[in-house]
């Protein structure tokens, strides 16, 4: 049981306004600042007394109020040992709803995820004035994303979430990669996130085998409200299971990329996806990963590390970031010193060199 809830169950013999009054006091204390006993009577329309009664209520439920000394006294909400739940009025609300579907939209890499399952969970909550000014925001404005990954709506992904966190089984249409359109009925198991596209791991009941779905190409999904025991990925390794179905028949590349950076500023700029460097010395890094990317998009990733880098492997990279190197080098302005416009210097030099294939 939530603590919200025991607010409310544990108050309800003591008073109708109790619980009411209650909830008000927290999300007062929950503003980042130290509140006079007073100050915080004359809120609630209480006596101190009272107050000092509420604030040992709210301690019992797990919440950590510091108390200070002096004439009038004062209370602060600390940190504790676990994340209590929290109060929002309207404008915490939409502007949390806004920042969990950007991140569900891969503006921020790597908490893509829980951004679906922290959305999920609000908007199930959301009354509908608010979904609107969150859709009318959202609707307004458009996030500088990488655009490697299609895009998808966050109604998708939260209805998907939800489904796989309430153990609902899902209808949905599915559009395959050759265009034939599907209806689909299945128990959705996880959502999985590469960092450029979200997939969907479910068993198919219509039929009866296990199932990987990109979510672009799910459409108008419905929680059924019928509920299923959830069964276990085939081999128990959801990894595993994405590499078969998923990646099984797609090219891979074996890359072998040194770095005159330190490993953690080169680690910041990467995807995940391609890996995590190896510190060979304070200022330089070795990468060795197995991916499945193309060349051209490897190529690009590596050039935004903004690091001096030699590829050594494999032959098709290191042919692709020669052929880049030159063509970014055309793309350079010529010195021209007869002319008093031109720059003293040469234009840029390419920082990227790749070994020639043997």
């Amino acid at each position: 049981m939530s603590s919200l809830t025991r607010i409310m169950d544990s108050m309800t013999t003591t008073g109708t306004d109790t619980p009411g009054r209650l909830l008000q006091l927290l999300s007062l204390l929950q503003t980042p600042r130290e509140w006079p006993g007073g100050e915080l009577a004359e809120r609630l329309s209480v006596s101190r007394r009272t107050v000092r009664r509420d604030v040992d209520r709210l301690r019992e439920l797990g919440y950590p109020v510091q108390a200070t000394m002096g004439a009038d006294g004062g209370y602060r909400l600390v940190a504790g040992k676990a994340m209590p739940p929290l109060v929002l009025d309207d404008e915490e609300a939409v502007a949390i709803a806004v920042g969990l579907r950007a991140g569900a939209g891969h503006a921020v890499e790597g908490i893509e995820e829980a951004s679906v399952r922290a959305l999920a969970k609000l908007e199930q909550v959301l009354p509908s004035r608010l979904r609107h000014q969150v859709k009318a925001l959202q609707s307004a404005t458009t996030p500088l994303v990488s655009g490697d990954g299609a895009t998808i709506a966050p109604e998708t992904l939260t209805v998907l979430g939800a489904a796989t966190t309430g153990q609902e089984k899902l209808r949905f249409h599915y559009r395959s990669g050759d265009g034939a359109e599907t209806r689909r009925l299945v128990e959705p198991y996880r959502l999985v996130s590469t960092g450029r596209r979200w997939y969907l791991v479910a068993y198919d009941m219509n039929r009866e085998d296990w199932r990987t779905f990109r979510v672009d190409r799910v459409t108008e999904p419905f929680a059924t409200g019928a509920r299923f025991t959830p069964r276990e990925v085939p081999g128990g390794d959801l990894v595993a299971f994405m590499r078969r179905t998923v990646w099984r028949g797609t090219p891979s590349l074996d890359i072998d990329v040194s770095f005159d950076a330190p490993a953690a500023e080169v680690a910041a700029r990467l995807p995940a996806g391609l890996g995590a460097p190896v510190p060979e010395t304070d200022h330089t890094c070795r990468l060795r990963a197995t991916v499945t990317d193309s060349v051209e998009w490897v190529a690009l990733r590596l050039a935004l590390v903004d690091a001096d880098f030699t590829v050594h492997g494999p032959p098709a990279l290191v042919s692709h970031v020669q052929a880049l190197a030159s063509r970014l080098t055309r793309a350079a302005p010529r010195p021209c010193p007869q002319s008093p416009a031109c720059p003293a210097t040469p234009g840029t030099h390419a920082r990227g060199v790749a070994e020639t294939p043997t």
